[in-house]
Formats: structure tokens, C-alpha cells, sequence
């Protein structure tokens, strides 16, 4: 509806100045203005002072995050993680909100009525607790897929990204899905893998939640089981919307590059996917690579809307994964052979099978653990297994 800014030290008792917030109350009022978003963080006082100078809810852009998030979540995981940052984030503040409830309700300023202090600051600590223990049984069970994605050998690749700079659209060119996609912010919220095919081998991919600036520390604490798929991958696979101006560009993706340091996944290989190239033309697209040079990780132009440059960007993907290695075995043909075998052609790449006599001879490709757990199942069938590079 309208904006205003004004540029000197917070006002302990409006954020603003009180003239600026009169001006405020007389805009609410002569635009009819529902409510009122600070860009700042705001104290329980300041919020209590505005409400009940302007009559109408006040927030701050931490609350914007969560009541975006809120409409944006779909899975079960997604909620409880909405729910536990609003209460972490309520606790330090629940004794001022009793305190000023008690001196008369404000619009948008929760009814705590007759709620003791000591009553609703526990009330909120035993409701952190029960979603935390949710969450902790949510995270076992991921931990759980992880661990059996490692024993099968395949390789996870996570997305990453400033939100809306197109992770779910590059998913689905990726994967052959059909994510929702939405020019909105924070369309994903929970994770969603799904397995492709680079170059023959078998890989798993991740789109994860987007980034934000200025993302509060409580969030990434509440998001952490969904963020650690991040952490816990082999690439990170960083979407940045080159289609915005150099200023924008270089401003996301020094925010997501700090992100990644934050959650831990700093040393994990990054190939980044300068996407919708679709919307500029080849000498602004060259322009561009030349300014980000030296400050994006391993580059590739794209479009994931219209699937250019798709080849390259797997080729590039391809080339920072785990190498794999090239092995032989030989076995008995046996009904418990045939079956290692058929479990075996799901999993691996199979370079090369033939029948000789009595044994089968395979030449395979896979990562390092997962041909060392091919040899153990070799050896319990009675065949004899070879590395060859």
C-alpha cells in the first residue's frame, strides 16, 4: 500500500521517531491499511506502542518470514519446524507480552488474558520440547533413508539457492518431475529426492528450502533436519537467478555462499547453475560470466524453464562427483547368483557380462564403498572379485 523509511538510531519506544509514527497512524487510517510490516527487528514495547497508536497488527520481517512459511508448508515436518522457530521465538519475549496484555489487548497483539507469567513462559517451553521430540523421530528416519542411500552407493546431489531463483524448476528439468513451481517465495519448504541418470550412473537428487537474507538464526536452527540434507551430500548444486542485476546477483549469492558456511557444508563441491539465461541475451549472458568470474563456483549458463545448457551443467555435475571405480568378479551360476545379479544391474553400471562354464564374469562401475560391499556379497557366494582401476 505505501512504504516510508526513515534513517537514524531505533526509537525505544515506536523503532521510529514518534512524529514518524503519527505519520504512520495517519496513513493507516487514510488508505485503509489492514497491517503494518517492519523491516526491522521490533521489541514487545515498540509492538504494543504501535498497535495502539495505528489500531491496526504490527509485525517485523522475522513474523513475515514465519506467516509466508506458514502458508507455504504442506507435509507435517514443515509445520512442526513453522511452529517450533514461532516459539523459540516467543519465549525470550512471553514475560513482556504478559506484562503489556495485561495493560489492555492491542490489535494483533496476542490475548493472553488472564494467563499468569510463570503458567505461559512453561507452556511454551513444554511445547518446544514436544516438537523437538517430533522433529528428533522425524530426523531418525531420515537418517535411516541416508544411511541405506550409502550402503546402495549412490551419490546425493542437493540443491541449493536464494528462494525463487528456480531449485524447483531445475529439479523437475533434472529429474523429469513436476514439483510445484510457483514465482512466489519458499514454494518448497520440505525435501523431495527423486533418483536421475548422469552419465549412466544412478544419483540422487535433492531440492531443498531456499535462502533468504538476513535469515534468523532460529530459523535455520528449526530447519536444520531439512537443511542437513545439504550437509550430508556429495555436491551442492547452487541456483542463482542470473536474470536480476550484477548488484542483486553478487548480494544472493554472497548470502547463500554464507548459508553453506553456517550449516556446516563449506567443504562440499559446489557447482553453480547460472539460471534463466532465457531472459537476457548472449551479450549480456557473456557480460555477466565475466563479472561473476572468480566468485561463483564452477559456472554454467542455463535455462531450467526451457532446458538449455542442460548437457553441460550434467557434465559439469558429473566431473566433481566421487570417482568411480572399475571392477570384475566372477561367480558360480546359481539361483542365489541370478539374483545377486538382477539386484546388482538396479545399482550399478554394467560395463561388461559373460558366461563362461559354470561362472559368470561381470565387469562393473561404482563408487568405492559401494564395490566393497559388492566384494563382501562376492565372497559369500564363493566367486572371486578383481579391482581393476
Amino acid at each position: 500500500m505505501d512504504s516510508i523509511e526513515q534513517v537514524r538510531g531505533p526509537d525505544s519506544s515506536y523503532q521510529i521517531g514518534r512524529g514518524k509514527a503519527e505519520e504512520l497512524a495517519e496513513l493507516v487510517v487514510n488508505k485503509k491499511i489492514e497491517k503494518t510490516i517492519f523491516d526491522n527487528e521490533l521489541k514487545p514495547i515498540q509492538v504494543y506502542n504501535l498497535a495502539k497508536l495505528t489500531g491496526i497488527e504490527v509485525i517485523d520481517r522475522f513474523q513475515l518470514i514465519l506467516e509466508i512459511f506458514a502458508q507455504r508448508a504442506s507435509t507435517s515436518e514443515a509445520k512442526l519446524q513453522i511452529q517450533l522457530a514461532k516459539l523459540r521465538y516467543e519465549l525470550p519475549r512471553a514475560r513482556e507480552k504478559v506484562r503489556l496484555a495485561r495493560m489492555g489487548e492491542q490489535p494483533g497483539f496476542m490475548g493472553l488474558g488472564k494467563y499468569e507469567v510463570d503458567l505461559y513462559y512453561e507452556t511454551i517451553r513444554r511445547r518446544i520440547y514436544s516438537i523437538r521430540s517430533k522433529l528428533k523421530k522425524i530426523r531418525r528416519k531420515r537418517h535411516l533413508h541416508r544411511t541405506r542411500r550409502l550402503e546402495l552407493g549412490f551419490s546425493l546431489i542437493s540443491l541449493a539457492g536464494y528462494t525463487n531463483a528456480g531449485k524447483s524448476s531445475l529439479f523437475n528439468a533434472l529429474a523429469e518431475e513436476t514439483a510445484p513451481v510457483d514465482p512466489g517465495l519458499f514454494t518448497t519448504l520440505s525435501t523431495t529426492t527423486r533418483a536421475i541418470t548422469l552419465s549412466k550412473r544412478k544419483v540422487l537428487l535433492t531440492d531443498t528450502v531456499g535462502f533468504i537474507d538476513r535469515l534468523p538464526i532460529t530459523l535455520i536452527e528449526a530447519f536444520h533436519s531439512t537443511l542437513e540434507e545439504t550437509i550430508f551430500s556429495d555436491l551442492i548444486l547452487l541456483v542463482v537467478d542470473v536474470s536480476e542485476s550484477l548488484m542483486e546477483i553478487e548480494r544472493k549469492l554472497s548470502c547463500c555462499l554464507d548459508t553453506i558456511q553456517k550449516i556446516g557444508a563449506s567443504r562440499i563441491p559446489i557447482v553453480t547453475a547460472l539460471n534463466k539465461i532465457d531472459l537476457l541475451s548472449e551479450d549480456e549472458i557473456q557480460r555477466k560470466m565475466e563479472a561473476l568470474n572468480g566468485i561463483t563456483p564452477n559456472p554454467i549458463p542455463i535455462s531450467a524453464l526451457n532446458k538449455i545448457n542442460m548437457d553441460l551443467l550434467k557434465q559439469e555435475i558429473t566431473g566433481h562427483l566421487k570417482e568411480y571405480i572399475q571392477a570384475s568378479f566372477s561367480v558360480p551360476i546359481t539361483n542365489e547368483s541370478m539374483s545377486f545379479l538382477s539386484w546388482l544391474f538396479t545399482r550399478a553400471d554394467i560395463r561388461d557380462l559373460k558366461y563362461e562354464g559354470e561362472n559368470i564374469n561381470i565387469i562393473f562401475e561404482a563408487v568405492p564403498l559401494f564395490a566393497d560391499k559388492v566384494r563382501r556379497r562376492v565372497e559369500q557366494l564363493s566367486g572371486t572379485f578383481n579391482n581393476i582401476v
